[in-house]
């Protein structure tokens, strides 16, 4: 599997060539979520903020109304829990066209409670004219900056820095409202968000080699959720639907397949692989989605419960996966 460093710092300086309208919005993270080369390269167009995302996330607001453009940038967590007031004044309400990049998305960080947005996706879809995208790999990094810009009102997305995959072909790039679908089957529908999509991946390669069949979608548009295709998927599948997701079961995927079921009337079965209404504590990628259960061997152990049927599947017969240290040249510091 191809792996690519630092990937949102050079596609966003060639993406924003011929885009004078565009401005990046730092909170003193710069180099934390990869704008330091945007900021070298288009001075003019940068605007260091400080340690103050409610000024910032106003500021945004003000730049929007002038005509401009403002990307923000900061951890994800330093958005929607400070500055929400802000967001849903400034720039839900007036429905002005802010782009907001949130890092550090729930297990992807050591830096425990204080760094780990789980609930982001829940407080942020209840705002009116809020729309969310997260990103599960490079080509979703790549384009996720032209399905965001396209969208005539606020974006809040779910961004992965460092050292990241490239799970689809770079041509297979992220649209708006489009889910991708990475296998078929019969028994099992299976959507999963983010960073879940390698994990699920991995496990639906040996899950079918042991006759489970399932059919996998890549979501990346949160809300809003065009709900159609997957209701569909759902009403002929045998077992019903898993979601993973990398985000409380509160509020996130999970929810939002809950919902869309009950509006349907789909009386089928949905089972929520997520963390469950808890905080994290500090620990690699690996350990967490291990210890909290998003991992591939969480959903061959959640399938295994519905089937009635042991596997006896273990670790090393699943595909290998990239393990990026916690400290590493791919990102600034060892968060």
């Amino acid at each position: 599997m191809e792996i690519l460093s630092k990937v949102h710092a050079k596609n966003l300086v060639a993406w924003a060539k011929d885009k004078p309208n565009v401005f990046v919005l730092s909170a003193d993270l710069t180099s934390s979520t990869e704008i330091d080369l945007f900021r070298d390269t288009y001075p003019e167009r940068f605007i260091s903020m400080g340690i103050a995302e409610q000024n910032m996330l106003s500021f945004a607001g003000g730049l929007a109304r002038e005509g401009f453009i403002p990307f923000v940038h900061t951890f994800a967590v330093f958005i929607y829990r400070r500055a929400f007031d802000q967001i849903a004044m400034s720039v839900s309400y007036p429905n002005l066209p802010v782009k907001m990049f949130g890092f550090l998305p729930g297990v992807t960080t050591p830096g425990g409670a204080t760094h780990q947005a789980i609930e982001d996706i829940a407080v942020m879809r209840a705002l009116p004219n809020m729309t969310i995208l997260e990103c599960g790999d490079a080509t979703d990094v790549e384009s996720v900056l032209d399905v965001a810009y396209e969208v005539n009102g606020p974006v809040y997305i779910r961004m992965i820095r460092g050292e990241i995959p490239r799970l689809f072909a770079s041509s297979d790039v992220m649209r708006l409202g489009k889910i991708r679908t990475i296998s078929h089957g019969k028994d099992f529908v299976l959507l999963s968000t983010g960073i879940c999509t390698e994990e699920a991946m991995r496990a639906v390669k040996v899950l079918e080699s042991h006759g489970v069949s399932i059919h996998h979608m890549h979501v990346t548009t949160l809300k809003p959720f065009n709900a159609q295709e997957v209701l569909d998927s759902i009403a002929s599948s045998k077992y019903g639907v898993i979601t993973m997701e990398n985000h409380s079961i509160i509020g996130g995927l999970g929810s939002i397949i809950a919902e869309s079921m009950a509006e349907a009337g789909l009386g089928k079965k949905l089972y929520r692989i997520g963390l469950r209404d808890t905080y994290l504590h500090g620990a690699s990628r690996q350990y967490l989605m291990r210890e909290y259960g998003i991992d591939a061997m969480a959903l061959i152990s959640q399938i295994e419960s519905i089937v009635g049927e042991k596997f006896g599947i273990d670790e090393t017969e699943l595909p290998k996966i990239h393990i990026t240290p916690v400290h590493s040249d791919s990102k600034a510091e060892a968060l």
